[in-house]
Parts: structure tokens; C-alpha cells; sequence
């Protein structure tokens, strides 16, 4: 497929970009190129073949969540730089 002025002129509108008309010229040749590639993939035979986001299955790599018994609080409240009222004290993060 061959890209003439006029698309080219409508990409660098939507891309909102002033060509001159030397580069409309040499983008509207790259770009040429560009979808001719996708012309090749458009040749391969896809027939039979499930659409897919992934070439791999996907799968959770994070471990089960189960429960366990936490710490005691008193032991928590003594690791804690900062305690009042038998509560972890931390900065105000919103005034």
C-alpha cells in the first residue's frame, strides 16, 4: 500500500505537526515502507489459529493466602519507635 500527500498531510494533522514539503515527501516513502511489512503478516495463514493476548499461559505466581497467627500486640508495641495509648503512633498525613 502506498501512502499519497493527502494521508500523510492527514497523520501530521492528527499527530499535530507541520511538515514541509520535502518531509511530507520522504515520511509519505517511510511510511509506505512501514505498512508494506504489515502486508507481509497479512500473507501468513492465521486459519485455525485461537486469538490470544499471550503466547504463554498465564499463571498466579503469588502464594496461597492463608492465615497464621499475628504477633501479640505487646510484642508489636515494643518494636514500634512510637506508642501512646497502647496504639502505634505515626505522622499525620493529612492536616
Amino acid at each position: 500500500m502506498t501512502l499519497d500527500r493527502e494521508a500523510v498531510l492527514h497523520i501530521a494533522r492528527l499527530a499535530r505537526i507541520d511538515l514541509t514539503a520535502d518531509e511530507i515527501e520522504m515520511y509519505a516513502s517511510q511510511l509506505s515502507d512501514i505498512i508494506g511489512h504489515f502486508d507481509v503478516l497479512n500473507a501468513v495463514d492465521t486459519e485455525g489459529v485461537e486469538p490470544t493476548a499471550h503466547t504463554l499461559p498465564l499463571r498466579n505466581v503469588l502464594a496461597e493466602d492463608t492465615s497464621r497467627p499475628s504477633l501479640p500486640q505487646d510484642e508489636v508495641l515494643e518494636m514500634a519507635p512510637n506508642v501512646e495509648d497502647g496504639y502505634l503512633r505515626v505522622r499525620a498525613v493529612l492536616e
